[in-house]
């Protein structure tokens, strides 16, 4: 095996050392605490989540504020920032959620897309998953897909599952009749039909509720 000469050796070294990227001079950004989040918004921290959502590179934050008092509970989101000057956290998004859920919500980032997983209602309760995506054009954050489902925990009723694509257009509408006969399944799902919504952007602030979705009588 041959081996390069010793201040060949050397020179290569020097060379990837200098092609380095120079050192960042933005202060390092930390994730919002539970505290920044209260002071920010009020309320009390439900569930909250840290991950990129812009593609910056650095941490934002989107969380489920509950105010027990008011009798309120909402979904923010606020992105993180750094110049050499200044920093913090913007907020970009906001989203009313019924205030009575049925345990706490559930959040991810999955690919820069943030999910927001929930359960409300009583004995007659709506399963609800949200998809938004940041949209730095606009610079607030969009609706992009939305999963509802309305079901009775204890099969008194039948099953109405509403999957809609707000990119595409295209929605999908399942209902799962009561299962009365044999076996463990306690619906017997029907074959889906196709539907189409607008595909004009939705902002969080105007995401529809998962009642206005099935049509039960949500705003």
């Amino acid at each position: 095996m041959r081996r390069l000469p010793t201040v060949l050796l050397l020179l290569t070294l020097s060379l990837a050392a200098t092609a380095q990227s120079p050192p960042d001079p933005r202060p390092v950004l930390e994730p919002m605490t539970d505290e920044m989040l209260v002071n920010q918004f009020t309320g009390r921290v439900e569930a909250r989540i840290d991950g990129d959502l812009n593609g910056d590179g650095d941490l934002d934050t989107a969380a489920v504020m509950r105010d027990d008092e008011a009798e309120t509970r909402r979904l923010v989101v606020a992105l993180g920032y750094r110049t050499e000057v200044d920093f913090g956290h913007e907020p970009v998004g906001e989203m009313a959620m019924d205030p009575y859920p049925l345990g706490n919500a559930s959040l991810s980032v999955k690919k820069g897309v943030l999910v927001v997983e929930d359960l409300t209602g009583g004995t007659s309760a709506v399963s609800s998953t949200y998809r938004f995506r940041f949209d730095k054009a606009e610079h607030r954050m969009r609706l992009i897909g939305d999963d509802v489902t309305y079901y009775s925990r204890t099969n008194n009723h039948d099953q109405l599952k509403i999957s809609s694509n707000r990119l595409t257009g295209l929605r999908l509408r399942q209902v799962g009749v009561v299962n009365e006969g044999a076996g463990d399944e306690a619906y017997v799902m029907q074959p889906e039909t196709r539907e189409t919504v607008p595909t004009t952007p939705v902002w969080m602030e105007d995401a529809p509720s998962p009642e206005a979705t099935l049509g039960l009588g949500g705003e």
